[in-house]
């Protein structure tokens, strides 16, 4: 009598569910666990091997100075070398270098002022001759000065040249972000004249933006419970409140205090546009203002809750349509109920 092969047979499993026998379908019904269950996945391409080498060589730099920090930042980002291992660019920033997503976004506009400051100055980190021609004498000597010399012309070395004293940090280049880029370059270069001929402080930096806002600023037109809607720009403090609009609680010199549908925020004048409302459209939207801010801070809100409001909070009309209306007073009847 023949032995029995004690090499156990592997089971084989069709990819395909369309041809299915009834006998196989009651072996199914008979031992479930053997069912074949079919799952689509997304694909998410995997990292070339250039790809890892350039998201280590770029993490490196974001842990050095803060220029290279954010270019480097902005390369992860835009070339979405983070997605072997986070879904989103900000749990990435937040596990990988322990930055919030605000700190982040500095870094990033940091680092375009920084070009900006270099490119303008026609010098580099490194203190490079400019080799268009600019800031070198006729037979290529660095003009000390900063300012250009000719061939016979007596260099004056008391003088700082201003255009190599570039920022150190980050802070010290915040102020210039809501500049045009040659504003940036004479704000900077003024700023290192006033902390003479040194590296400026980022309180000195504020303080000459604030003066050249102050020659240049244009009278502030708004009012108290005006609907304003909010222009985002270059702002990354008012990233994701593009397109929102807000009720005015305070008018300063250069600003305004804006409540939005997430709680209050102080905004220049120029990212603020008017809606041009009427007294009486301004009033009913101060009421829908009113009710959006006691859900808010109503600790029984749910997410769901919070996601209406910010969908209220981003409304271009002055009123709420009759479903948006049930929503909002749903929504109060549920906090109501459970506190």
């Amino acid at each position: 009598m023949a032995k029995p092969s004690s090499k156990s047979k592997k089971s084989t499993f069709s990819s395909s569910t369309d041809s299915t026998s009834p006998d196989n379908l009651a072996q199914e019904e008979d031992h479930p666990a053997t069912a074949t269950i079919t799952v689509t996945a997304v694909e998410i391409p995997e990292l070339t091997e250039q790809e890892i080498s350039d998201r280590l060589h770029l993490e490196r730099k974001v842990e050095r100075a803060f220029f290279e920090a954010g270019k480097a930042l902005a390369q992860l980002r835009d070339r979405r070398l983070y997605r072997s291992t986070h879904r989103t660019f900000e749990e990435y920033c937040r596990d990988r270098f322990g930055y919030t997503h605000r700190r982040v976004n500095y870094l990033i506009a940091g680092s375009v002022v920084f070009d900006n400051i270099v490119t303008g100055t026609n010098c580099s980190q490194n203190e490079e001759v400019d080799k268009t021609g600019t800031n070198c004498s006729q037979n290529g000597e660095v003009d000390e000065t900063g300012t250009n010399c000719s061939q016979n012309e007596e260099v004056d070395k008391t003088r700082p040249n201003l255009s190599r004293i570039l920022p150190t940090n980050e802070g010290q280049v915040r102020p210039l972000a809501k500049l045009e880029p040659q504003q940036q370059v004479k704000v900077w270069q003024r700023a290192v004249q006033e902390a003479g001929g040194k590296v400026p402080s980022a309180r000195i930096v504020t303080d000459v933006v604030q003066k050249i806002m102050e020659r240049t600023r244009i009278p502030n037109t708004y009012q108290t419970g005006e609907v304003c809607q909010i222009l985002v720009k270059d702002n990354p403090e008012l990233r994701g409140k593009g397109g929102c609009w807000g009720i005015i609680s305070q008018v300063n010199d250069f600003s305004c205090t804006v409540k939005l549908w997430d709680g209050e925020y102080t905004v220049g004048l120029q990212y603020l546009k008017s809606y041009n409302y009427l007294p009486a459209e301004c009033e009913q939207m101060q009421l829908i203002s009113d009710r959006i801010t006691r859900l808010r801070q109503n600790e029984n809100l749910e997410e769901a809750g919070r996601a209406v409001l910010k969908y209220l909070g981003e409304l271009k009309r002055p009123y709420l349509i009759q479903v948006e209306q049930k929503l909002l007073s749903l929504i109060e009847l549920e906090c109501e109920m459970e506190g």
